[in-house]
């Protein structure tokens, strides 16, 4: 029996319509939750638009490493949009999802904005905290998340060892001396930035967060902008932002085009204008200028300095490394 032509043609313009419906997972990590609500409509519109689809953007969070583990356990991201290398390296070694230059797919190394560790204070400072040498104060308590599980620790970890390199007379081993001052007045390690966030400013333990220059932003709005203080160290670490496909998820599941599409359109006038809304350093040389007010000039080292990220994870953060003999040495005190 043939299928009446109105018919044929209404089950066509459903297969093609239920075609059209695209869904995309972006694996992030915890203090990108703002960004990202705000990025991901301005990018659906933009793509609907273009492409006459209907775009669906999920989102996951956590801590980088914790999140990078988790897809490489299955967790099928389209996208991987982290605060370090390193984690998405991990998921081209140890999960063989995509290829290991992934990185020069995308302008700028595959990050299309920055940020930097900032010292996040109580409400007219009562601590006098002023730069990273105050951190190692007795009656300071520091919150910083745990840097096994969280780039946002790690950038932490090594803006404190960077500075005591850079003091007169500094070297390794006054700076590993250093950083386990700095973690011994630290009273709990959280998984992620945002659960350190929620320690700091909800839970009202410790005297000082030291995290994300973007994640204060988020503090104002989320708690009011007169219940702490922002404190720009001397010398802080330039963290790049990396994103990537992820080649063998997108191909599965047939989402490579809107995948591509929505990390190229990070470095777009509009991408690169709500990363500088959410306090992210932009790329975009125009952008910068409008916003450069809202981003004080602050002296930056950058990884490569203390050798790369392949080397500082081996050195300083893989099992038995340089953080887990600090770790080991407090727990013993």
């Amino acid at each position: 029996m043939s299928i009446p032509r109105y018919l044929a043609a209404l089950l066509a313009a459903i297969s093609l319509g239920a075609h059209a419906d695209t869904t995309l997972l972006n694996v992030s990590y915890d203090v990108m939750r703002d960004f990202y609500k705000d990025y991901n409509p301005a990018f659906k519109k933009y793509y609907d638009a273009k492409f006459k689809d209907n775009l669906t953007v999920q989102q996951s969070h956590g801590g980088s490493s914790k999140q990078a583990l988790s897809v490489i356990s299955g967790l099928e991201a389209d996208v991987v949009t982290m605060n370090q290398s390193t984690d998405i390296d991990a998921i081209a070694e140890k999960g063989k999802l995509l290829p290991a230059d992934w990185a020069k797919r995308l302008p700028d190394s595959s990050a299309p904005f920055s940020s930097l560790q900032v010292l996040i204070v109580r409400k007219g400072n009562p601590k006098g905290i002023k730069d990273w040498n105050d951190l190692v104060k007795p009656g300071v308590q520091v919150i910083v998340p745990n840097p096994k599980t969280s780039g946002n620790g790690r950038y932490t970890y090594l803006a404190a060892w960077g500075y005591a390199l850079k003091q007169p007379g500094g070297n390794d081993q006054k700076a590993q001396e250093f950083v386990a001052g700095v973690f011994r007045n630290v009273p709990v390690l959280d998984a992620g930035g945002r659960a350190a966030t929620t320690t700091f400013m909800q839970r009202k333990i410790g005297d000082v967060l030291v995290t994300f220059e973007n994640e204060a932003e988020m503090i104002a709005r989320e708690f009011g902008r007169g219940e702490f203080e922002v404190v720009y160290p001397s010398i802080s670490i330039d963290a790049d932002l990396p994103v990537a496909v992820v080649d063998k998820v997108v191909d599965k599941k047939g989402t490579r085009k809107a995948a591509e599409e929505y990390l190229k359109y990070l470095w777009s006038p509009e991408g690169q204008e709500i990363a500088a809304q959410n306090y992210l350093r932009p790329r975009d040389k125009g952008v910068a200028a409008k916003y450069a007010k809202q981003f004080p000039a602050v002296k930056l080292f950058g990884v490569e300095e203390l050798g790369g990220w392949q080397v500082i994870q081996k050195r300083h953060f893989n099992d038995g490394g340089v953080y887990d003999q600090i770790a080991a040495s407090i727990a013993k005190k």
